[in-house]
């Protein structure tokens, strides 16, 4: 078990690292505020978190 929880950390600290080099702070937020909300289960939250992240993904609307 101990291994599988360093994989996972690994994982999750890799992940926000390329969240943050492709979208900068407002990514990391984005996803900060998703993974609060859901570790909250607070639906306001992580949908708050979950806009930012897809507004980011999908880029100025022309």
């Amino acid at each position: 078990m101990p291994v599988l929880a360093l994989l996972s950390a690994v994982f999750v600290i890799a992940f926000e690292q390329i969240v943050q080099w492709k979208f900068g702070a407002t990514g990391f937020v984005g996803l900060l505020l998703l993974s609060v909300g859901l570790k909250a289960k607070s639906p306001a939250v992580s949908s708050a978190g979950a806009v930012v992240l897809a507004m980011l993904i999908a880029g100025p609307a022309l």
